[in-house]
């Protein structure tokens, strides 16, 4: 039967999504079932012996606290999921060789302890090698100082590490019992990572080590099936998996695998300079449906909640502090509304057809070009999907004849219950939209400062030995920066001396595989540069006056993040490393003296970093000035204090004034601070969902920082009413004057649903819906902050919305007649329900 007649633009949906939907079988169950095996064939995976759709979301443990896990996990049950997926962070838990550290936010075993207390599965990617836009991969560089190794290949020295730490990591799951086979929540075990995208110039060696990875994983006992993703040679009983946007076309590499799509990527990460990557909840829901319409097991999201690149984790290089990937889970732990709620209803959807699409087979016809019916088909039981795959023209109706029409949107995925009754269409949105706003808290203590601002205190870097050229030890010859400081620090000096006969000018020329330099000749400031992500390195060249006799020059090398992917990627350069450095004639192109060989000196990091300046809590005693701080100062350091604001809300800093350095507060790192980098002032505008995503389609922030807020977690923060500690390290020179705390919380949530569905309206962390702005029941216009009427409606449209949401903290309005009374909108008008509301 028919749900609705073909001339109706958009079909009606079950009245009430909620109410038919089955509950969420495989989260439910595990609060109360002990899984047993994990077992799989090329149709699905079996829990327990029971077939089920996998719906998985990735969530980094270090890229969020402890005190948000519990939040994020749970947000993600309510989503829909029925696991969360984490790498595992090598060189964070083994920053120096055999010293491991599973300490506070490192607790991964705490993490998935969480997640099966909330009753889903877990997916372990040990890697150990990660990607992950982290900083080198998530490889320690004691690793690469070790002498004879090489990454990735078949070297005894890294596969002995390799080995060590994964038995490390499988041994801390097999006694916390995390295991399936144990009772545990972790139902699939990852090893290595996304090989065999760069596998081809290791040669036969990437080969034999990659069978060595599969041998030695299977050998760990950990009774759960092993994957491998992105590689189409991956050894049995290896299961190799797809990543990316779509992946409906791929085909396991054996016929008794499961279809997996390990990572959905649903947005991208962002690099100082870029602008903000967006991919709607259209196009990701069309990228899911397409998947389990074609014969899909498993769906990870990639991320779920991205979080933040707190420290110095993020890599690139040029990645930013933010990680928020537009995930369904902002990088606060927000809703992202609408992906949030449109993937929600997309889940409980194939939750139906769930014992139809993982036991039964599947047939696929083309009704017109670019349409596709997929039936699926157990027993007497069907499922349907009608794929539009086409990116332009009106909406086609499929006629299925005794099944009923149906309206398909180019560019989307209609699913049929039992083949005849529509219960979600990719394209057609039913779900709340949010929208956010910053309410700055003013600080507590302003003595003598106008306005509002901070009471900053604040002491110069002390430079004055590498400005002498003093420094800790010497080479005769110009270093690699990552391997010379280990990674302990962003930042490495390079000095040396030459001797002039007579006063001179001339040119200084430096080849940079760095990311900025600052240089100084003679205690002197000349210049500093700074590359892009487009670029590996940069010449930096300054005029410069030599006096006669002895001249120092002192180079500061800094990077942002160090090199995450590609084919021995861990030897790709940083720092000056082999230069050259020269003098070059003002006629610019002669060179007078080559330093290059010079008899150079070092040192690692910043006098500050050494004496702990950014911990309020250490011993070293640092002399803060409390004169007027100085602004568009380089090389300083600021410090004030500030009270915990008010509420649950997320906090957040804002450092637009900055140029670039790094934030702590209470001596937690925020992470890199850049605000002074703009994106690109072009390319944002209208975004249409329709056609493949690309992370320069959709953009959003043209034209101003790339990050100007930055996440200040409540755990960081002191909850008994003492101050907390800001404390910022300027490299290029800021004003911290309008730097402020606010609070991001949902001011105006909004919703549009067609006549027969459920409009559902919700306000974050215990706030209520204060008011109603707009609501009209007929053709009203536009979108959320700024809606119109049509031409009807019905008079009771706002005052039936208020008397269902006002003084809630959630609600939900049925979009019918029965509640707003029947309005002519005339022949071929398809009424609905727009609201917006406020959350107070």
């Amino acid at each position: 039967m028919a749900s609705i007649s073909s001339h109706l633009p958009i079909p009606l949906l079950l009245l009430s999504l909620i109410s038919l939907l089955i509950p969420l079988s495989a989260a439910e169950e595990t609060t109360t079932t002990t899984i047993k095996n994990v077992t799989y064939d090329a149709k699905s995976f079996m829990i327990n012996g029971k077939r089920q759709i996998i719906l998985s979301g990735s969530i980094h443990y270090p890229r969020s606290t402890q005190h948000m896990w519990p939040d994020l996990i749970q947000k993600a049950k309510e989503g829909g999921l029925d696991a969360i997926e984490s790498y595992i962070f090598w060189d964070h838990h083994e920053p120096l060789r055999r010293k491991y550290d599973f300490s506070g936010n490192l607790d991964f075993v705490k993490f998935f302890k969480l997640v099966q207390q909330a009753g889903l599965y877990g997916v372990l990617r040990i890697g150990p090698y990660v990607c992950a836009e982290w900083s080198y991969g998530g490889f320690p560089l004691w690793l690469k100082n070790t002498p004879g190794i090489v990454l990735r290949t078949d070297n005894d020295i890294y596969k002995n590490e390799m080995q060590t730490f994964v038995t490390k990591i499988i041994d801390m799951c097999k006694q916390a019992k995390l295991f399936a086979s144990q009772g545990g929540p972790i139902i699939i075990a990852q090893i290595e990572n996304e090989y065999g995208n760069v596998m081809e110039p290791y040669g036969e060696a990437g080969e034999s080590y990659l069978n060595w990875c599969a041998e030695m994983a299977v050998a760990q006992n950990v009774g759960v099936p092993w994957i491998m993703c992105q590689q189409p040679n991956a050894p049995k009983p290896m299961i190799n998996t797809c990543n990316g946007y779509y992946c409906e076309s791929f085909e396991p590499n054996s016929p008794n695998s499961p279809k997996m799509f390990t990572e959905n990527w649903v947005g991208w990460f962002k690099k100082w300079g870029e602008r903000d990557p967006h991919r709607t909840a259209e196009d990701v829901a069309f990228s899911v449906a397409r998947f389990f319409q074609r014969g899909g097991a498993f769906n990870n999201y990639y991320m779920y909640h991205g979080g933040t690149n707190f420290g110095r984790s993020a890599g690139g290089p040029y990645i930013a502090t933010t990680y928020d990937y537009d995930a369904p889970l902002d990088e606060y732990g927000n809703l992202n509304q609408p992906k949030w709620g449109h993937l929600k209803q997309l889940h409980q959807s194939l939750k139906i057809g769930q014992d139809v699409i993982t036991a039964g087979n599947w047939t696929e016809k083309e009704i017109v070009p670019g349409v596709n019916l997929t039936t699926h088909t157990n027993g007497a039981q069907r499922f349907c999907f009608i794929s539009n795959t086409n990116t332009e023209g009106d909406p086609i109706n499929v006629n299925l004849n005794n099944d009923g029409v149906y309206w398909v949107p180019s560019w989307s995925v209609t699913l049929l219950r039992n083949c005849n009754s529509e219960i979600y269409n990719t394209a057609k949105i039913n779900a709340q939209t949010s929208l956010f706003v910053k309410k700055q808290s003013l600080p507590h203590n302003h003595e003598n400062q106008k306005g509002p601002g901070f009471k900053w205190v604040w002491a110069p870097e002390t430079i004055r030995d590498t400005l002498q050229g003093k420094g800790r030890f010497r080479a005769s010859q110009l270093l690699e920066q990552k391997l010379t400081t280990s990674d302990v620090s962003d930042y490495l000096w390079y000095m040396t001396t030459i001797e002039v006969n007579q006063t001179k000018r001339v040119f200084l020329r430096v080849n940079t595989t760095g990311h900025v330099l600052h240089a100084y000749v003679n205690k002197r400031f000349v210049g500093s540069q700074s590359g892009t992500p487009n670029q590996l390195g940069f010449i930096f060249e300054t005029p410069v006056v030599l006096t006669r006799g002895k001249n120092n020059i002192t180079l500061l090398s800094a990077t942002v993040g160090l090199a995450n992917y590609g084919s021995f990627f861990e030897n790709k350069p940083t720092g000056i490393a082999g230069g050259p450095v020269q003098l070059v004639g003002n006629d610019n192109s002669s060179v007078l003296n080559d330093l290059s060989f010079n008899n150079w000196s070092y040192k690692v990091g910043l006098n500050g970093e050494w004496k702990r300046v950014f911990d309020p809590n250490a011993h070293q005693h640092h002399p803060w000035r409390t004169t007027v701080p100085p602004v568009n100062r380089r090389m300083t350091w600021y410090k004030t204090s500030f009270q915990t604001p008010s509420g649950d809300d997320p906090v957040v800093v804002d450092l637009l004034g900055m140029g670039k350095g790094h934030a702590w507060v209470n001596g937690n790192s925020l992470g890199r601070f850049w605000p002074s980098v703009l994106a690109n002032s072009t390319g944002c505008g209208n975004c249409d969902y329709r056609g493949e995503y690309n992370p320069d389609k959709c953009v959003t922030n043209c034209g101003e920082p790339s990050q100007r807020w930055y996440h200040v977690p409540r755990s960081f923060m002191k909850t008994d009413g003492k101050s907390n500690t800001l404390i910022l390290f300027e490299e290029i020179g800021g004003n911290p004057k309008d730097v402020s705390f606010s609070t991001v919380g949902v001011a105006i949530g909004c919703g549009t649903a067609y006549e027969g569905n459920t409009i559902e309206l919700s306000c974050n962390n215990g706030k209520i819906i204060s008011g109603i702005d707009f609501a009209s029941f007929g053709d009203p216009k536009g979108e959320c902050g700024s809606f119109t009427k049509g031409v009807c409606e019905s008079n009771v449209s706002v005052s039936e919305v208020e008397k269902a949401c006002v003084g809630k903290e959630s609600c939900s309005v049925n979009v019918s007649t029965n509640t707003f009374g029947s309005v002519d909108c005339g022949n071929g008008v398809i009424k609905r329900l727009a609201v917006q509301a406020s959350c107070a």
